[in-house]
C-alpha cells in the first residue's frame, strides 16, 4: 500500500471510530496523525534499529507527509 493510500485508509478508519460518530474529516485526520506519530516515536526509541525498522520509519514518515497534504 502506498503512503497516500495508507493515509486515506487511516483517516477513513478514524472517521468510523470517532466516539460521536460525526463525519468530521479534519478531526479524523488529526486522530490519524496522532496514531502515526505514536508509531514513529515507538520505533525511534531504540538505539540500534534493524534496517527493516528504518525502512518502516521512513514509510510512516511518508504517510504522515501524505496525511498533512490531505484536504
Amino acid at each position: 500500500m502506498t503512503p497516500k493510500e495508507k493515509a486515506i485508509e487511516l483517516v477513513n478508519k478514524m472517521r468510523d471510530e470517532i466516539p460521536c460518530h460525526c463525519d468530521d474529516w479534519e478531526q479524523a485526520k488529526q486522530c490519524a496523525l496522532i496514531a502515526v506519530d505514536e508509531v514513529i516515536n515507538c520505533c525511534e526509541e531504540y538505539d540500534k534499529l534493524p534496517e527493516t525498522w528504518v525502512t518502516q520509519i521512513n514509510y510512516w514518515q511518508e504517510v504522515k507527509r501524505e496525511l498533512n497534504k490531505l484536504e
